[in-house]
């Protein structure tokens, strides 16, 4: 694994990028609100080292210092896209979890030629979708958890369901013990991004195989969120596992095999 500091369109981006042992297009992770590109390691550890994979800290979080102005999703799209250019990379897949799982699908609708494969997880449409109960929101709407360990413990079970509920101490493990954290307004900035978009009206014109992955219990994101997702994209398949928002990190050892598969040539009829 490499880490990165890169300058794309004007700021200073922190990306790692781990070669694959083979050839073809990387996968491109896009993370949650808040998260540095640290917390999705467990994953990238289990997935099939033929597929290289490249991370980023979006401006404003861990290793990228704040954008000079706010910015949308279709202007993180450029950027994204202006980084992969410079890293040397023409087509790659797209994984995006939760915050990212937006980024993640403008990048299909904007980059078409460039994305090939899209990966869902633990997320929704956007603005437009079947929400989150009103304390999981509230709590969701702070950093908090990424700057206070006891707090995160604490919130864990409410939070993100699944292997926390039984364990939410392992949160101090996963969002702490490696993540670097970003700063206020970064996290704020993120918020403001998301805030009016919805991918609802455009989703039947994704054209990418497109693999849904939902835990069975999500507070953040409702598991009817995957489902309106499957049935209006037209190349999508869902796979529900048994875990919580959290799942692509606590239940890597399945959820990795299976993205592999999926990324393998013909995996989409999988």
């Amino acid at each position: 694994m490499e880490l990165r500091q890169l300058t794309v369109l004007g700021h200073e981006i922190r990306a790692s990028v781990r070669p694959g042992t083979e050839p073809g297009p990387p996968l491109l992770l896009c993370n949650g609100i808040g998260a540095s590109l640290d917390l999705l390691q467990p994953f990238v550890d289990a997935l099939d080292p033929r597929i290289g994979v490249v991370r980023f800290d979006v401006p404003g979080v861990g290793g990228s210092p704040n954008p000079k102005l706010p910015y949308n999703f279709a202007l993180l799209t450029v950027g994204v896209g202006a980084m992969m250019t410079q890293l040397g990379y023409d087509e790659y897949d797209v994984l995006g979890i939760s915050w990212g799982g937006g980024l993640a699908q403008q990048i299909a609708f904007q980059q078409p030629r460039r994305c090939r494969r899209l990966v869902l997880v633990s997320t929704a449409t956007g603005s437009i979708m079947v929400p989150a109960p009103p304390s999981v929101l509230r709590k969701m709407v702070t950093p908090q958890r990424y700057r206070d360990a006891d707090y995160a413990v604490q919130v864990a079970a409410e939070l993100y369901g699944g292997q926390m509920r039984d364990r939410p101490d392992d949160v101090r493990r996963l969002m702490h013990a490696h993540s670097r954290v970003g700063s206020r307004r970064g996290y704020l900035l993120q918020l403001l991004a998301g805030a009016g978009w919805s991918s609802l009206p455009g989703l039947p014109f994704i054209r990418q195989p497109t693999l849904i992955l939902a835990g069975d219990d999500d507070p953040i994101i409702p598991l009817v969120n995957a489902r309106i997702m499957e049935r209006l994209i037209p190349r999508a398949r869902l796979h529900v596992y048994a875990d919580g928002h959290l799942g692509l990190v606590t239940s890597a050892d399945t959820l990795a095999p299976l993205v592999a598969d999926f990324l393998r040539p013909g995996g989409e009829a999988l």
